[in-house]
Parts: C-alpha cells; sequence; structure tokens
C-alpha cells in the first residue's frame, strides 16, 4: 500500500488524492465525493506516508496501523464509528494498539485514524498483499547477501600475487583525471 499521494489538508474534511503538481502547490481530488480541489503552499498538508502513532517503545508509522485494523477486521469497516464516543474510541484503538502511548495520543487522533482508515478501505486503496511481498523480498535479499558475505569471509588457499611496482615518474594530475597545474601555480 502507497500512502506517498494521500494527503490530509487541514481544514477539509476526509482525504485526497494528490494528481498533479503546479507552480504554487498542487491538484488533489477528494476520496470523499470526487470533487477537485487546488491547494497552494502555504496550507497545512499532511502527507498519510510521514504520520506516525506514538507507542511506548517508538513511534508505529500510520500504514503499520492500518494494517493492524484491516487485520483484526478481518478486511472490513472499522466496528467503531469515528463519532464514537471517547471511551469506546480508546477501548477500541487499544485493542488495535495495546501499547499506544494514551498520553501523547487523543481521542481525536483516534477518530482520524478511524476515518482513514473507513475512507480508505471505501476506495479500495488498502492493499498490504504488496507490503507482505516486499517483506518477503527483502527476507530473501538480506539472507542472500548474509550468505554471499560469509561466502567472502572464508580464506581462500590460493595465494595472489601482489601486482609489480611501477618504476619511474608519477603520473600528472592530468592524467589521472585532474585538471593542469601552471608552472605559476607550482613554484610558490
Amino acid at each position: 500500500m502507497n500512502l506517498d499521494k494521500i494527503l490530509s489538508i487541514a481544514g477539509k474534511p476526509g482525504l485526497f488524492q494528490m494528481l498533479t503538481q503546479t507552480r504554487g502547490g498542487f491538484v488533489a481530488v477528494s476520496l470523499l465525493d470526487g470533487k477537485k480541489v487546488t491547494v497552494n503552499l502555504k496550507s497545512n498538508v499532511s502527507v498519510l506516508s510521514e504520520i506516525a502513532i506514538y507507542t511506548l517503545q517508538e513511534e508505529m508509522p500510520l500504514v503499520s496501523v492500518l494494517e493492524k485494523i484491516y487485520n483484526k477486521e478481518s478486511g472490513g469497516k472499522t466496528s467503531v464509528a469515528h463519532k464514537a464516543d471517547k471511551l469506546d474510541l480508546e477501548a477500541y484503538f487499544f485493542e488495535v494498539l495495546p501499547n499506544y502511548d494514551e498520553d501523547r495520543v487523543y481521542a481525536s487522533d483516534i477518530k482520524k485514524v478511524i476515518q482513514w482508515y473507513n475512507i480508505l478501505l471505501d476506495n479500495k486503496l488498502l492493499d498490504f498483499s504488496e507490503q507482505v511481498a516486499a517483506a518477503s523480498d527483502k527476507d530473501t535479499k538480506s539472507a542472500a547477501k548474509k550468505s554471499a558475505s560469509k561466502a567472502a569471509a572464508k580464506p581462500t588457499a590460493q595465494k595472489t600475487k601482489a601486482a609489480p611496482k611501477q618504476g619511474g615518474a608519477k603520473a600528472s594530475s592530468a592524467a589521472k583525471g585532474g585538471a593542469k597545474t601552471s608552472k605559476a601555480a607550482v613554484k610558490k
């Protein structure tokens, strides 16, 4: 799932998908009603891929939280509406992310996450199969690197011959790719 072009714009409800950039900002389409809006660079805009939720240990990327909700709901809508009362929202979020930091994650933040999840689900933008494939590719690549580094670390029984020393004058800096120097600069 790629959240790089999904935006939250302050003062505007819902989420937006960026279509194109302009000199003074960008054009986006609302995921709620499909209307196009132009947004200038002075607007307070958040890209969903850069948002994280505070936990007791570290910050968890929003995409990971959305994936946990997706797994909890078996790919369906949330069992709690984003307009539910504070205690219901906190209880639901505690089921999804038991170690979230209750002091720094407010009920308004939980409302946004739940609303964003449902909007992304309605627009069929929640596809976690790419992440699973990317994670498995990453695991196979790291395993290949480990086996390659182990093979490279083993000493070889063959002796290698040292390259013969070059005699004579050193190559000029121009031959090495550097600039030619004048005699006046050398005499300093």
